[in-house]
């Protein structure tokens, strides 16, 4: 394809009286990791509702592999290749780990291949996700039974079955010890090298730097910086209204 993945031109969204996003300009490109950063309430998880189809957006476009997005529901979004990971893990609890990822793989994928997976296929590819994100030793435990970072895994491993071409990772670190958020950024850096295009919301600082090729801010609505990692922390308007606060 030619041109940005992810196109994001000049989107707005209110709610009642209250601007939460203003003119967002934003391109992704194919297989870039874009980390998104700004204070709460900043307008990053609008932004990500608008690009899912969870909201809508009032203004502006949302197009995707130059395909326009504006009224497509959230479900007809992931047939196309959009998914995201949440940051509260909402895993079915009654279901087992591998059942979890069961419901992607019948409902999300066979819309796009047109071509329904074979039970023995749909086993190989539970346990083919178990093992990328470590968890295929516990395929058949319930998700109650998981440590915090293993639902974070479970998480993405759902996000993962719908076999996304862009994955939006929503604060996937939170809570987690050091050795952990550097469990989950080899993870997220092996899904990249995969041919996965990432988009990091994130508020630990490290796991940004270290993840993201490029940065883009947010702060009350607006999009104030875009650009390498490394300058838009030295930028001093972020600084002054996010990293230095």
């Amino acid at each position: 394809m030619t041109g940005p993945l992810l196109e994001i031109r000049s989107v707005g969204k209110r709610f009642g009286g209250f601007v939460a996003l203003e003119g967002i300009d934003l391109d992704v490109a194919q297989g870039e990791r874009l980390g998104l950063i700004g204070p709460n309430g900043s307008g990053k998880s609008t932004l990500v509702n608008c690009i899912c189809g969870t909201l809508s957006n009032e203004t502006g476009s949302v197009r995707f592999e130059g395909r326009v997005l504006d009224g497509l529901a959230a479900n007809q979004r992931t047939h196309l290749g959009l998914a995201r990971s949440f940051q509260l893990p909402r895993p079915f609890m009654s279901l087992s780990v591998a059942d979890n990822l069961r419901i992607p793989l019948l409902y999300a994928v066979p819309k796009r291949s047109l071509s329904l997976l074979s039970p023995e296929d749909l086993d190989a590819r539970c346990l083919e996700l178990l093992r990328q994100v470590g968890l295929e030793a516990k395929a058949r435990q319930r998700p109650r039974t998981l440590s915090q970072v293993e639902m974070r895994k479970l998480e993405l491993a759902r996000a993962m079955a719908a076999e996304p071409k862009l994955l939006i990772a929503d604060e996937v670190m939170a809570g987690l010890s050091p050795a952990e958020i550097e469990d989950i950024i080899g993870l997220l850096l092996r899904l990249n090298e995969q041919g996965i295009t990432i988009i990091l919301i994130e508020h630990i600082m490290r796991a940004v730097m270290r993840f993201s090729q490029r940065l883009a801010v947010l702060v009350s609505g607006r999009k104030i910086a875009d650009g390498k990692p490394q300058e838009v922390v030295n930028n001093q308007t972020v600084v002054s209204a996010y990293l230095g606060q």
